[in-house]
């Protein structure tokens, strides 16, 4: 089994609160991530169900592990909230794993601890479905991500709006640091531990720094400048897939540069630039087009806390900083027109391609065009469509336009567009094929939409039936390969099927 460490814990005990998970009645193993168990350097496929579901329910430790839960704080929807914490979350340890990572594994819903206020700790079924296969898909997908290694059924039952089955979900990251982690001790002016929690961050997930700076102001501009540089990426990863996070508080964004926390999050249907699925974002600040600013935004906060490591003049550090968070938009602008190039299957840069794909898009929200299709489908056709193409040849693409969008003008609008597509296609030495190939490598046919995610969580609180959840996770592993016997599962939904709302599981 796992040989775990606890360098977090060695941390001042500010940092965290020592806790245990509260046993449940009737652990029941709902899936197990042996691949993930294998990479991390435990074989695990000859461990009997029961016993897995007792260590990863929190009936029982891990050997050595030593239980804590960590402490920070947040800005949730723009309000600092001064102290949060894993109210539902448990770091058992750190592993090592066979190629030198260090990762953190973490129990959530495992019980109560010192930050759950007049909370239960427990976690619903349903979100511990909805992160299993989000955190995999995103995996598969090619994100950065955190990971799902278990998911057990506790017996239990959990209140929220109603009462629900409870489970418990086992979480893999490279770390939980997060923004909100740092904000917490800048906030109460603790820069001794600040300081040693920054250089924490730099030796856990930006080692190269400790050659390239001195151990002061420099080390850490360096460190904020990577940060940002791996947010921009990551956000930018979100926006070419349609990814709507759905509550970017500064409390749910890592300094790794992981995608952390599925709560109310989803994959847009239709392309809408606005689109909010999260319930509780009713002013839509987490919208859709929002993320790039928002993560903006959280950064400018994590910037205002590490001011007093990266100058003793603090307008001098105001200065340094703003430099640093100039890098966000152009590194975020660069990323996203990479990935969207690719989608577009173009192997070079033109200087209008910008302009380009903007263009696609107010065409995909007029036309309330699935987004995810829309490509999948033009990466099909690409081997076999070139300037001379009629629209008869484009009719596949054209046909993805809603019934009850401006059909007609939508229509020729659209055939513009891929007619400049096709033109700009053949400016490249490439053979239609290889180009077809490429795209069908950057847009993915199965994404974990969100009518299907409400089926495998329906029929398992209903029914107890599990078989829909392992259908979909088993889809969503190979996310760019045509599987005849899943065609269904890349169609957007039918109006009927339409889930609009997400919720988190607090």
């Amino acid at each position: 089994m796992f040989r775990l460490q606890h360098r977090f814990a060695q941390l001042p005990h500010t940092c965290f609160h020592h806790c245990q998970p509260s046993s449940v009645s009737a652990p029941q193993l709902i899936a197990f991530n042996h691949e993930l168990a294998a990479q991390l350097g435990a074989d695990t496929r000859d461990l009997n169900d029961a016993l897995l579901a007792d260590l990863f329910s929190g009936n029982a430790l891990l050997p050595g592990a030593q239980v804590i839960a960590q402490n920070y704080c947040g800005h949730q929807f723009g309000q600092l909230n001064p102290q949060l914490g894993d109210g539902r979350a448990m770091l058992l340890g750190e592993i090592i794993t066979p190629d030198q990572r260090i990762v953190d594994l973490q129990l959530k819903g495992a019980g109560r601890t010192p930050f759950s206020r007049n909370g239960d700790g427990r976690s619903p079924l349903g979100p511990v479905l909805r992160e299993y296969l989000l955190s995999e898909a995103m995996h598969a997908l090619g994100v950065p991500t955190t990971r799902a290694l278990a998911a057990v059924l506790s017996g239990d039952t959990v209140y929220r709006d109603t009462a629900q089955p409870g489970a418990v979900f086992t979480r893999v990251a490279s770390s939980h640091i997060r923004i909100g982690t740092l904000q917490w001790f800048a906030l109460r002016q603790e820069h001794d531990t600040l300081t040693l929690l920054a250089d924490f961050v730099i030796e856990r997930h930006y080692p190269e720094l400790l050659e390239q700076t001195e151990p002061n102001g420099t080390r850490y501009l360096a460190l904020l400048t990577r940060i940002i540089e791996r947010q921009a990426e990551l956000i930018a990863c979100w926006m070419q897939l349609g990814f709507i996070h759905g509550v970017m508080n500064t409390d749910n964004m890592t300094v790794s540069g992981e995608t952390i926390d599925y709560g109310p999050c989803a994959f847009m249907d239709e392309y809408k630039a606005s689109t909010v699925y999260s319930a509780i974002d009713r002013r839509g600040r987490y919208a859709f087009q929002n993320q790039p600013a928002i993560g903006q935004w959280n950064l400018t906060r994590l910037a205002e806390a590490l001011l007093p490591l990266l100058h003793g003049d603090q307008t001098q550090a105001i200065e340094l900083a703003q430099t640093a968070l100039a890098r966000f938009q152009p590194h975020y602008e660069q990323a996203w027109l990479t990935h969207m190039r690719q989608k577009c299957g173009w192997f070079s840069t033109q200087a209008d391609d910008g302009l380009r794909i903007e263009q696609l898009l107010t065409i995909l929200e007029a036309g309330r065009i699935d987004y995810t299709l829309f490509f999948r489908t033009l990466a099909r056709h690409a081997a076999h469509i070139d300037v001379q193409a009629s629209a008869h040849d484009w009719q596949p693409l054209l046909a993805l336009c809603h019934p009850e969008a401006e059909r007609r003008d939508t229509d020729q609008v659209l055939s513009i567009w891929l007619h400049d597509w096709a033109r700009r296609c053949a400016q490249e030495e490439h053979r239609a094929t290889a180009r077809s190939a490429f795209m069908l490598d950057h847009n993915p046919a199965y994404i974990p939409r969100n009518h299907r995610i409400a089926e495998v969580i329906q029929a398992a609180e209903d029914d107890h039936d599990f078989a829909p959840f392992h259908t979909l996770l088993t889809i969503l592993q190979s996310p760019y390969n045509e599987q005849p016997n899943y065609q269904a599962y890349q169609q957007p939904p039918k109006a009927q099927q339409r889930v609009l709302r997400t919720f988190c599981g607090t």
